[in-house]
C-alpha cells in the first residue's frame, strides 16, 4: 500500500504570554489572517490543534474560511520543562537538546515529548486525510522537526517564528521536511 501524505506543522501566532489560556495579541490576530491566506490554496482536509487558546486562535480564521472543524488533541500541548521556576531556564532547555533523556522536576524529557507528538503524526498518517495540519508550540514542534531531521536542534527552536509553517511529506517509508513560511 502506497502512503502519500502531507502534514503541515504550524507554530502559533504571537500571543500575550505562554499561559495555556493566553490569547493572541492584536499583531497575532493579524498574523492569523495572513496565515489563513497563505494556507488557503493548500487543499487541507483536517486540522488538529493544541488545546491552548493561542493555538486555536491561530487557525480559527482558516478553519472558518474552509468550513473545517478544529480537533483538539492534548498531545500537542507545549512541553513542560519543569514545574519549578528556573532562572537559567534557557540553559536548562538547551541541555535537553544535548541529552534527550534529561528530565527536570515535574517536567518531561525531550524523548517523552517527541513520543507524544510523533503519536499524533502517526495517527494522521493512518487516517484518510491526505493533507492535514497540526497547530502547536515552538518547543514541541522543534522536537518533532528534530525527529524527522536530526540536523535540526536547539537553534531550530531559537529560530522559529510566530507563526511558522513546515511541511512534512510522507511517501511510503520516506519523508521530506521543508520550511514554507517566510516572514513578511
Amino acid at each position: 500500500m502506497k502512503v502519500n501524505k502531507n502534514i503541515y506543522i504550524i507554530r502559533h501566532c504571537e500571543a500575550e504570554s505562554q499561559a495555556p489560556d493566553a490569547p493572541l495579541t492584536a499583531k497575532g490576530k493579524e498574523q492569523a489572517r495572513e496565515l489563513s491566506k497563505f494556507l488557503f490554496e493548500r487543499n487541507l482536509d483536517r486540522i488538529v490543534s493544541s488545546p491552548f487558546l493561542r493555538a486555536i486562535q491561530t487557525i480559527e480564521p482558516f478553519a472558518a474560511e474552509k468550513h473545517l472543524e478544529i480537533e483538539v488533541d492534548h498531545r500537542l500541548r507545549e512541553r513542560v520543562l519543569s514545574s519549578v521556576s528556573m532562572p537559567d531556564w534557557m540553559e536548562k532547555l538547551e541541555a535537553t537538546y544535548n541529552d534527550f533523556n534529561l528530565k527536570y522536576e515535574g517536567g518531561e524529557s525531550s524523548n517523552e515529548a517527541i513520543r507524544r507528538i510523533v503519536e499524533v503524526v502517526h495517527s494522521l498518517i493512518a487516517n484518510d486525510s491526505q493533507n492535514s495540519l497540526i497547530v502547536a508550540h515552538g518547543g514541541i514542534i522543534s522536537l518533532l522537526l528534530h525527529h524527522y531531521d536530526k540536523r535540526l536542534s536547539f537553534e531550530t527552536w531559537r529560530n522559529l517564528s510566530n507563526p511558522d509553517v513546515y511541511e512534512l511529506q510522507i511517501s511510503d517509508n520516506n519523508h521530506q521536511l521543508q520550511r514554507l513560511w517566510k516572514e513578511p
